[in-house]
């Protein structure tokens, strides 16, 4: 069974960074796209950024371009945001997905529990 667990959440400065991971379990995950959202209270779930796992093909929402860097270490089955710059409202709680088949949302199968990211200005 597939398993997905964030960490690295937090309370950080506006201007300050910080690093979220995804790990992976239970499952080959060579083809599939990871990609991390986030939602904040009131909101809907939105796209952050992604990367397909074999071939490192990524996609950042307009709002982290330049900011935020998708990697990820196939031999750790990890994903890490690292995020830069870091404002208010980036203040959200993230979450981390797998999809087998495409970039968007509706085409997640799987989903982390999510961790919290707080930035104070």
């Amino acid at each position: 069974q597939v398993q997905l667990v964030e960490s690295g959440g937090g309370l950080v400065q506006a201007g300050g960074s910080l690093r979220l991971s995804c790990q992976a379990s239970g499952g080959t995950f060579g083809t599939y796209i990871m990609g991390w959202f986030r939602q904040a209270p009131g909101k809907d779930r939105a796209f952050v950024a992604a990367i397909t796992w074999n071939g490192g093909t990524t996609n950042y929402a307009d709002t982290v371009k330049g900011r935020f860097t998708i990697s990820r270490d196939s031999a750790k089955n990890t994903v890490y945001p690292q995020m830069t710059s870091l404002k208010p409202e980036d203040a959200a709680v993230y979450y981390c997905g797998a999809a087998k088949t495409g970039w968007g949302i509706g085409e997640y199968d799987y989903w982390g529990q999510g961790t919290q990211v707080t930035v104070s200005s």
